[in-house]
């Protein structure tokens, strides 16, 4: 029976009804060893059975300001008083604060499926009920998604579409320099569901044709070992200098593309003159950068002259933009592309988030799928999505935002489902105290991970193995089908279904439902995807589809907008949706904005923590909480596999042999992770694939703090956001900068405390 998953489609093998196992499909090229995981964390003790309420809340004790949330005890109470609960609250909440006092916080990944889509459902619901706070932009790419409508136009992701592809990369390509690397590990994932993963096969077809690959990135690792590539350690933040140096030197040695520059591009002679140090005083020639990135002078030099006289292609990845000023990496990226000759050329230019996800890079997008079908929602406001605990702590205060202006709104009451805050924000002591603000906060979660602990009421949900649907993945040409596998552990129950239930008590369950089951939901968009892409020209029947498992979608044709290729071809025939119609090297819209951490062309701006700031005197090392390969982002670290990979129960953390030999660490060692924010324990291991002066820890493993609720309480488990600053990127983007923090590492010589990450909090009788 193929079940199909964010990290790809597998075959569940069910004997009298029991799953028994997870297999790959046998046409998967590079399946991801996530999947199989899945069976064991199905059944284990930190599902959540039924549903379940804060102590402290059911005997109303005060709601807000409190520490107990987080590390309370919880009563089970049946599925009639929680919804009772839920939706008393909510009425409660609305008459008394208002619509926008409930925010709908679900943001991320959930799990695949078109019709269970987390924060489909949830954002029905409370557009239905009356509306609600929404979030904008995402943690992943929230700097990126602000600054490319500026820069080249477009929706904020149509860059995916207008970048070169692999297959076109290997035809046409001669030299890939990569900004952050292009590590293979993510390409095993794709939002919405995958059918096969291509990502690795296409990247080794690359370098079987003669493509030359440049790692310039603070791990060795960032790329995959078959691609020879040769590595550039740079400095982790400093990207935007590095790229600074290779322009000056392009610039000062006539190497740039000055044709291009002046027919598709404008601005460039503002940026010339910063470049030249004609604003400032400085030139950022290639000793400049030099000092700053650790890459050598010479080093950059050559690589400019290499991008100029080879067919070459920039990439930059998402991570450099998850940082202080992380807007000007993505824009200096486009500008160095325009500059080096390729830009708008068969297989060259730029293109970001190269192997983030296996769906980039792969194909430019898929056709049509329909979903749970969108219902305005009444209240306009909205908070950028890194900016939960600013507007939880600091209510009514006046925010920048992409040139206009935001209030922070009083949230009453916090919604969630679908995502695990307590993975996806920084700083996560600063995160406890705001999360004690509102009234309530309601979880809809599978297992008691940190999330459901720190609520107020948990709803238990069922897994994408435990329900029937079909998924669509990010430019995936397949839908598959998700047949349900096992039945929902305990009281489980589907987000549908609760809030068709929440939906009845407060009167809009007919306009919630449209008067169908969930099985009614499932056929009707597929067939609704089917009628809009051609009938039976182009899909099975639901019931065909439904046997075989998979069907294909037709390509999509026609030409692509917003096209470097046709900019280069014809400008004032094919503009751009910039205010200019060109590629903005200078963006006199962002300039008029005034702020003073984000300039009208891309700039050196020295980030707070860095290896040339001050205070790394006292923490040494830089922090690089990248995604794991061991699972997405948290979830499944229940799994079978992300288990594997700990050490000693916690999270590995990389760190460069002399780094270590001069803190006494040995591998395997228990190590103590800190900062002035918080402390984390994990697993040592030495590798000198990380550079010295720099330790990764990858994101996702549950927080275990020994004292939750408690600022600065040890995290037992290797939680790297405990480490990480709550700072917006700028004031442009107010995005996360999470890639931006300090730290020292230590051998731990305390009584090793259990890890308690997986195990359900304590269940007190009622009343």
């Amino acid at each position: 029976m193929s079940i199909a998953t964010h990290w790809g489609s597998f075959v569940a093998v069910v004997d009298s009804g029991r799953l028994v196992r997870i297999e790959p499909r046998h046409d998967d090229p590079a399946p991801s060893p996530i999947g199989p995981g899945m069976v064991t964390a199905a059944e284990d003790s930190a599902r959540v059975l039924r549903p379940a309420v804060r102590k402290g809340w059911l005997d109303g004790e005060p709601r807000a300001h409190g520490a107990a949330r987080g590390a309370d005890a919880f009563v089970e109470v049946s599925w009639d008083q929680a919804i009772t609960l839920v939706s008393d609250e909510l009425r409660r909440v609305r008459s008394r604060y208002g619509d926008s006092a409930v925010f709908g916080g679900s943001y991320g990944w959930a799990s695949a499926g078109r019709f269970h889509h987390a924060q489909g459902q949830l954002h029905r619901f409370l557009a239905l009920g009356g509306g609600y706070t929404d979030s904008r932009n995402t943690y992943s790419t929230a700097a990126l998604e602000v600054i490319l409508p500026h820069v080249i136009g477009g929706h904020p992701w149509s860059y995916q579409s207008r970048m070169p592809m692999w297959d076109e990369i290997a035809e046409n390509c001669e030299l890939v320099v990569a900004f952050g690397g292009l590590a293979l590990k993510n390409s095993q994932i794709n939002p919405g569901g995958l059918a096969r993963h291509r990502t690795r096969d296409l990247q080794r077809r690359c370098r079987e044709a003669g493509v030359r690959f440049v790692n310039v990135s603070p791990i060795r690792g960032d790329v995959a070992g078959f691609l020879d590539a040769e590595w550039l350690p740079v400095i982790p933040n400093t990207d935007t200098a590095a790229m600074l140096g290779i322009a000056h030197t392009m610039l000062v040695n006539g190497w740039h593309d000055e044709d291009f520059l002046r027919r598709c591009c404008v601005g460039f002679d503002r940026f010339a003159s910063y470049l030249l140090g004609e604003l400032d005083g400085i030139a950022k020639d290639a000793a400049w950068a030099a000092r700053i990135t650790g890459i050598g002078r010479d080093a950059i030099t050559d690589l400019a002259r290499r991008l100029t006289t080879h067919r070459s292609l920039i990439m930059v990845n998402y991570a450099v933009q998850r940082a202080d000023h992380g807007e000007q990496p993505i824009w200096m990226s486009v500008v160095l592309a325009a500059m080096a000759g390729s830009m708008g050329r068969p297989g060259c230019g730029w293109g970001a988030g190269y192997a983030t996800m296996d769906a980039t890079g792969v194909a430019r997008g898929r056709a049509f799928v329909a979903t749970v079908p969108e219902v305005p929602n009444p209240v306009p406001d909205f908070i950028p999505v890194a900016r939960i605990a600013d507007a939880l702590l600091r209510p009514g205060e006046v925010i920048d935002y992409d040139g206009g202006r935001l209030t922070l709104p009083e949230l009453r009451l916090v919604y969630w489902c679908g995502e695990n805050p307590f993975h996806h924000h920084q700083d996560l002591h600063r995160l406890t105290r705001a999360w004690q603000v509102p009234d309530t906060v309601v979880v809809h979660e599978a297992w008691w991970n940190t999330s459901a602990k720190f609520a107020d009421i948990v709803l238990p949900v069922a897994t994408s193995l435990e329900r029937d649907d079909f998924a669509a993945g990010f430019s995936d040409p397949h839908l598959v089908a998700m047949p349900k596998v096992r039945e929902p552990a305990g009281e489980s129950r589907t987000d549908h279904h609760i809030f068709a239930a929440l939906a009845a008590r407060l009167g809009f369950e007919r306009e919630f439902t449209e008067s169908r089951s969930e099985s009614e939901w499932v056929r009707h968009l597929y067939e609704r995807t089917r009628a809009a892409l051609g009938g039976d020209d182009a899909l099975p029947g639901f019931d065909d589809f439904w046997r075989r498992s998979t069907a294909e979608l037709p390509a999509l044709t026609g030409p692509v907008p917003g096209s470097f290729e046709d900019l280069r071809s014809d400008p004032r025939r094919f503009p751009l949706a910039t205010p200019s119609g060109r590629i903005e090297i200078s963006s006199e819209e962002i300039d008029s904005f005034g702020y003073d951490d984000c300039a009208g062309h891309p700039t050196w701006f020295e980030p707070a923590e860095w290896l040339g700031a001050d205070l790394s005197d006292r923490f040494p090392l830089h922090l690089i909480s990248n995604q794991p390969a061991s699972r997405l982002h948290s979830q499944y670290d229940n799994g079978d596999h992300s288990l594997g990979s700990k050490i000693r129960g916690r999270e590995p953390v990389a760190i460069n042999p002399s780094d270590a030999a001069a803190r006494g660490i040995e591998s395997g060692m228990v190590v103590r992770v800190h900062n002035d924010r918080g402390g984390c324990l994990a697993g040592a291991v030495l590798s000198e694939d990380v550079m010295q002066g720099v330790v990764q820890l990858s994101t996702g493993a549950w927080w275990d703090p020994v004292r939750p609720g408690v600022s600065g309480t040890l995290d037992r488990h290797g939680n790297p956001n405990v480490l990480t600053a709550d700072r917006p990127c700028s004031r442009l983007s107010q995005g996360p900068s999470a890639l931006s923090a300090l730290v020292d590492v230590e051998p731990y010589d305390g009584p090793l405390p259990d890890v308690l990450a997986f195990a359900p909090p304590g269940l007190a009788p009622p009343g």
